[in-house]
């Protein structure tokens, strides 16, 4: 098993487990023999997917599992009563709350054949398995571009296009972060080696970022960084989790409202997030929390995308901090635009990934005050993983939405998804019940804050504007709903 793969597998612990959950929805019913089937031929020609995580004291590494039945692996079951939304939830937190079994493969699906909006299929993979991006692809292999299955287990050649796409844009904006990942590793190794003293003395972080220039004074900012303020989203664990979903954003209007004001996509949805997070702050009557603002992990991926289903996890993190404090949406969204075009610039995502190697290398004692130290410096993991934009089949179903959630390391306590599929964007929120018992009522502010950026977007005048005529699109699609 990689060293990264190690770091994951090792983090996690009975408040937070390192499962991505996600859910497919789908619109009419599905086969559950031909799903089996579809596993069978297209899943599991994956070996990890067989394989159990062997954890020793001299490392970690993969064993095939000489007991496996695919059976075991995707289960049918039943919601209880009106089986609407509510139920569904409380199921998929059910699920996320409890550990998989690690004496066999560590993934499970399970599959939801009453659910009031047509049938859902419930993931749960461990993260040591792979990274968000490659689980994307590997669910994509599953699926057709319409009702017939393909003969060959191959991804459609319009995938690999549009793969290849994306990997020209990624490299353009993560070229930064992929160079120096060989010195980012090594002066990882030194950090672990330092232990917690690395880690609670800044300055003995400086004299390092001496000897490495920007690489090693990327990890010295890292662990300067303050603890972040204790808030509702932020306090001790529990060992429950909940999760609630929002209905889906048109990713057409995230669109165009980004080039009304000269962002990304990206921004938008981040604005939006952080001015949902603000709005519950304010509602609950903790006006004090929303003073500061909260910082979020965001992963950001270190490989092209024709690699990723090579399996694995291949990326870093940078702490991004989220506008909580301003209470101007139009300030929230031009804040995280500027602080998102300095984390492009950095070596930052390198360096943790390098940190996260050297990790996995040292001993399982070390990595949990290690990992403990660095959580404090957020509140919650926030991911935005690019999916498929045309309608996609899975054992002859049609896909109605997919949504996911991420696990959180260490002393997080909230993680935040969001997810593009066929023209919308789903939004997706997991929290501790110990702190948010109710995470529903943030993520139903969601739509609310993107509204007020969409609206704002409109009131601008249309002459002289750059995106005059996407400005003008906008006003004639909002006028015909």
């Amino acid at each position: 098993m990689s060293k990264v793969d190690t770091a994951w597998l090792r983090m996690e612990r009975p408040d937070n487990l390192m499962m991505i959950t996600g859910v497919i929805g789908l619109k009419e019913t599905l086969d559950y023999e031909r799903l089996l089937d579809t596993i069978e031929r297209r899943f599991l020609v994956f070996k990890r997917f067989r394989q159990k995580a062997v954890d020793t004291a001299s490392g970690a590494y993969w064993e095939l599992d000489e007991d496996f039945t695919l059976r075991d692996h995707v289960r049918r079951i039943a919601l209880p009563g009106r089986a609407d939304r509510a139920e569904l939830q409380t199921l998929v937190a059910d699920l996320a709350s409890t550990p998989l079994d690690h004496s066999h493969p560590l993934w499970q699906f399970h599959v939801v054949e009453n659910y009031v909006e047509g049938p859902a299929l419930v993931s749960r993979i461990h993260h040591c398995i792979a990274d968000g991006i490659a689980l994307v692809q590997v669910f994509l292999s599953l699926t057709d571009t319409s009702r017939k299955a393909r003969q060959s287990s191959k991804s459609p050649r319009q995938w690999k296009q549009r793969r290849s796409a994306e990997s020209r844009v990624f490299r353009r904006l993560l070229e930064p972060a992929r160079e120096g990942l060989d010195m980012a590793m090594h002066f990882g190794q030194k950090a672990v080696e330092e232990g917690l003293s690395m880690l609670q003395d800044p300055a003995k972080a400086s004299h390092y970022a001496n000897e490495a220039g920007e690489i090693m004074g990327e990890l010295a900012h890292a662990l300067a960084l303050p603890n972040d303020p204790r808030t509702q989203f932020k306090g001790a664990l529990g060992v429950r989790k909940e999760v609630a979903w929002a209905d889906p954003l048109p990713l057409s209007e995230v669109k165009s409202v980004g080039k009304a004001f000269g962002c990304t996509v990206n921004d938008v949805l981040i604005a939006s997030v952080s001015g949902a997070l603000r709005s519950y702050l304010e509602e609950s009557g903790e006006h004090g929390d929303t003073e500061r603002d909260l910082r979020a992990t965001v992963p950001v991926n270190l490989r092209p995308l024709e690699h990723a289903l090579e399996l694995g996890n291949h990326f870093g993190l940078v702490f991004l901090e989220l506008p909580i404090s301003a209470a101007n949406p139009l300030d929230r969204l031009y804040t995280v635009n500027e602080r998102m075009n300095k984390l492009k610039s950095s070596k930052q995502a390198a360096v943790t990934f390098g940190f996260l190697a050297a990790l996995g290398m040292g001993p399982s004692v070390l990595q949990k005050p290690v990992l403990d130290v660095l959580s404090e410096k957020a509140t919650a993991v926030l991911t935005n993983v690019p999916g498929p934009q045309q309608p996609l089949y899975l054992a002859g179903s049609p896909l109605r939405e997919l949504m996911f959630w991420v696990p959180q390391n260490g002393s997080i306590g909230m993680g935040i998804s969001i997810l593009s599929y066929n023209g919308q964007v789903f939004f997706g929120l997991i929290t501790d019940r110990k702190l948010v018992p109710e995470p529903q009522r943030v993520i139903d502010r969601f739509r609310a804050e993107f509204e007020k950026l969409l609206y704002l977007g409109m009131m601008l005048p249309l002459e002289g504007r750059p995106h005059q005529a996407l400005a003008q699109q906008l006003l004639k699609d909002r006028a015909t709903e």
